[in-house]
């Protein structure tokens, strides 16, 4: 036990979800008599309860506040300070350290594509309309172009580096789905509306 009516203890092993934290902990309180909160600490993520809670309600709530952080933690955009940071951990990740780029940032005439590269200046631009998608698809789109600096076409040895990123087909599917849903007709407005 810690403070008065609080006792803390780690939440029962389950998969990662979409955040970089690697422990979760729940920490029940009897002043607490319904709202369930949930913040970030260092590395671990802290799940406040109410204390009468059944295991069963404190599993479905440790679910809900880890994908409601993760949703919140992919709206922030990233500035490009920070996006070139990411870049440079991808690139250590996933290329050894090998692609180099001088600049990655946010652009806002792009709309026909996600990103571009231009390897004999090695600059990265990523299209504004990035911000706000799941993680894993912003560092798809990174990886592409970092990967660009490498192979500059798309031929196979282009392809076979992107293999080494684990989440390639997910993100290029997320990304079809968005253009897809773009060109859906747009419904009219009911009457009265």
């Amino acid at each position: 036990m810690s403070g008065a009516g609080t006792r803390r203890r780690e939440a029962p092993d389950r998969p990662p979800r979409a955040s970089a934290t690697s422990a979760v902990e729940v920490r029940r309180s009897s002043r607490r008599s319904r709202t369930v909160s949930a913040y970030r600490e260092g590395d671990r993520t802290i799940v406040l309860i109410p204390a009468r809670m059944s295991e069963a309600e404190e599993q479905r709530w440790v679910g809900v506040m880890l994908d409601r952080l993760a949703a919140q933690e992919s709206r922030r955009v990233l500035g490009d300070g920070e996006l070139a940071e990411r870049a440079e951990r991808l690139s250590a990740q996933y290329f050894e350290g090998r692609a180099r780029p001088a600049s990655v940032r946010w652009v806002t005439n792009q709309n026909t594509r996600w990103g571009s590269c231009t390897p004999a200046e090695g600059s990265i631009r990523l299209s504004h309309r990035l911000q706000g998608m799941p993680e894993y698809v912003v560092d798809y789109v990174l990886v592409h172009e970092l990967a660009h600096l490498l192979v500059p076409g798309h031929g196979p040895r282009f392809w076979r580096l992107l293999e080494a990123y684990p989440r390639t087909e997910r993100a290029r599917g997320y990304l079809e789905g968005v253009v897809a849903a773009d060109r859906l007709p747009q419904l009219p407005a009911a009457r009265g509306e």
